[in-house]
């Protein structure tokens, strides 16, 4: 049988661990996490839920950096080996369209892709309200605000790699001015960056790990068996939110189409660094290296929503696991 194949440039420098003789884990954590922690910066409170990609044969990126006030913003950073990161002490001053927009509230959560001649960034932005801020930079120095893609209240805005269909495509999840006691997924597509329609449902909570409510993660990795979508799920128990995550196999050509979709959870809180700190049991995967020739996966997760940590497997292991234990 032929073993899936990811598409997409080489990257022989993936920031990499084999996975421990004594594991049998599909998804394994880095045995040095976290590799970011909350006060690397002098006024950094926590550093998590952050967007890593490559860059000029290094590495680079937009993290959300809470400071010592409580105040959610992105800054931007960069890395010689996706380990060691250098963040910027200010927050990213983004160029911006319009100053009814210019004032950013909060912002956290970011996502950022490669898409034909740029580098978009996307965020959960606060205008009157959570929605889905909107970037884009040709080096990581300067960044450009575009308009917000929804109205409030919206979360989990995550671009695909390329164009579908003609469009720029968008997940989302639609939520509440608060901590959103629920979820489901949607797929958008956009002519311009501007503008975004055609909206699609693509899936709700389920039972288990993934039963209060579901957001897309990294950006989706194009596969021979269809876009492979990281997930994060919640469940909500007697102390609160617990945040796991797993993986989707969707079609090619209608990524809101589910195909699999996993009944097990890949990765959950279980290390100290995952189960304790600002919000405890919390995995959050924002990010997603791939080297197609390997087959290698790196994925950035925040933990507990203080630190940044990386876990690792191999696409066709995953994709298999999401096939054999699908709901």
């Amino acid at each position: 049988m032929t073993q899936p194949t990811m598409l997409g440039p080489a990257l022989p420098n993936i920031p990499w661990e084999d996975r421990p003789a004594s594991s049998s884990e599909v998804v394994w954590r880095y045995s040095l996490n976290p590799i970011i922690p909350g006060n690397l910066l002098p006024n950094s409170n926590s550093i998590f839920n952050s967007a890593v990609v490559t860059y000029q044969g290094k590495y680079a990126g937009v993290f959300r950096c809470d400071n010592r006030a409580r105040e959610m913003r992105i800054h931007s950073g960069r890395s010689e080996d996706g380990l060691t990161w250098q963040i910027e002490p200010e927050p990213i001053p983004f160029v911006s369209p319009d100053p009814e927009i210019a004032p950013l509230e909060y912002c956290y959560d970011p996502r950022v892709v490669w898409i034909e001649d740029r580098y978009y960034v996307s965020w959960c932005n606060g205008y009157h309200g959570p929605t889905i801020g909107m970037g884009y930079t040709y080096d990581f120095n300067t960044f450009y605000q575009l308009e917000n893609a929804f109205l409030p209240y919206n979360r989990n805005g995550v671009l695909f790699p390329h164009k579908i269909n003609g469009n720029f495509a968008m997940f989302s999840r639609p939520s509440d001015t608060g901590h959103t006691p629920f979820g489901d997924i949607f797929y958008s597509e956009s002519p311009d960056m501007n503008y975004w329609g055609k909206h699609r449902f693509v899936m709700a909570p389920r039972g288990g790990w993934q039963s209060t409510k579901v957001g897309a993660g990294p950006i989706p990795i194009e596969t021979s068996e269809g876009w492979l979508m990281f997930y994060h799920g919640v469940l909500t128990s007697c102390n609160g939110f617990e945040y796991s995550f797993g993986a989707a196999l969707l079609d090619l050509d209608k990524p809101w189409k589910v195909m699999y979709r996993t009944q097990p959870y890949l990765l959950a809180p279980r290390e100290l660094y995952e189960r304790v700190g600002d919000t405890p049991n919390v995995c959050f995967p924002c990010a997603a290296l791939t080297d197609p020739a390997s087959g290698r996966i790196t994925i950035y997760y925040g933990a507990a929503d203080t630190v940044t940590s990386l876990a690792f497997g191999m696409v066709d292991e995953v994709i298999d696991f999401v096939k054999r234990n699908s709901l």
